[in-house]
């Protein structure tokens, strides 16, 4: 079988790009940019202030993509996202005039505020690339990404995100809180102009998908692909979970995890970058009982209790 080139050069340079910016955050934007290169969307889960919006603008940059913001309110409607349709009295026609999802990097900030109706306005576009107006079906440029980003769904203002809609998203991160070394470097790094405004990119379109095929044909060996199975598989079964992981969250955790595996200048896939995927990709799909939330878990904690029991492959298998 022939492998694919690994380049974590690639990585590295993203990775101290968006460092530029956001400080102590390289996990977080290694998976983000994890889950771009399995061609998936990602949604940014944490409180005001903690750099979700400027992840995804860093990303944006560095990626060399076209970049778009819509801040979601409750007033935000479907076609102010993907378009509408114009007449035009001087051709007596209708003429398409497309939104701001017609980019490379489409953020949806705070997506929870909006209605349900206008946060199903990005699923076909999720899933498909496209965008379909008055009958008539409008692709969308590629790469596409949606990064999105919300609040708690404790806090004031904001609508559950609906499970389908929670599935289109290849993975679910935070962005967290700085430590307080951190956040002594970031004062200091945007004490003057912010350094957002001086990022440049540090690759192309045309080489993201290059890398995006690459990615795909990073080898999974037969042992691997049955763990990432019996994964998602467990979160089905688990007593406290009503919806489990399905098909969909099985192809991501296995394109998120041959990602990593590519970053890290690998050609093959190990149980470890499962590993180090399976909560971002697992963790939003599980609906809990009633008794979850009485006993105080989580849905990251029975990602971690299934990671915890399930046999892994040893290394041997895994390298076949």
């Amino acid at each position: 079988m022939t492998h694919t080139a690994p380049t974590p050069a690639f990585a590295r340079s993203i990775l101290d790009n968006v460092a530029q910016v956001l400080v102590g955050k390289e996990d977080v934007t290694r998976l983000a940019l994890a889950g771009v290169l399995a061609g998936g969307h990602v949604l940014l889960e944490d409180a005001p202030g903690t750099g979700k919006t400027m992840l995804a603008r860093a990303l944006a940059v560095s990626l060399g993509l076209d970049f778009r913001r819509v801040q979601f309110t409750p007033d935000l409607l479907p076609g102010d996202v993907t378009g509408v349709s114009v007449y035009r009295p001087d051709t007596h026609e209708f003429r398409f005039v497309p939104g701001p999802i017609f980019t490379g990097v489409l953020l949806a900030d705070e997506i929870n505020r909006a209605t349900p109706k206008t946060q199903s306005a990005l699923l076909e576009a999720m899933a498909e690339g496209q965008v379909t107006e008055s009958g008539v079906t409008h692709p969308l440029p590629a790469p596409f990404v949606v990064i999105a980003t919300q609040n708690p769904v404790e806090h004031e203002g904001t609508y559950r995100l609906p499970e389908a809609q929670l599935d289109r998203f290849l993975l679910k991160l935070s962005v967290g809180y700085p430590t307080p070394d951190e956040e002594v470097r970031m004062l200091g790094r945007l004490q003057g102009e912010h350094p957002i405004g001086a990022l440049r990119a540090v690759t192309t379109p045309a080489a993201l998908l290059d890398a995006q095929e690459a990615v795909r044909r990073v080898f999974v060996s037969e042992p691997v692909r049955a763990y990432v199975a019996g994964l998602s598989a467990a979160t089905r079964t688990h007593p406290l979970v009503t919806l489990g992981g399905g098909p969909r969250a099985s192809l991501g955790l296995q394109g998120t995890a041959q990602a990593l595996a590519w970053l890290a200048g690998r050609t093959f896939v190990t149980p470890d970058d499962v590993q180090r995927a399976a909560t971002g990709v697992l963790a939003h799909r599980l609906s809990l009982r009633i008794e979850a939330r009485l006993q105080g878990q989580s849905a990251e904690g029975i990602v971690g209790e299934v990671l915890r029991a399930q046999p892994v492959p040893v290394e041997d298998a895994a390298h076949a």
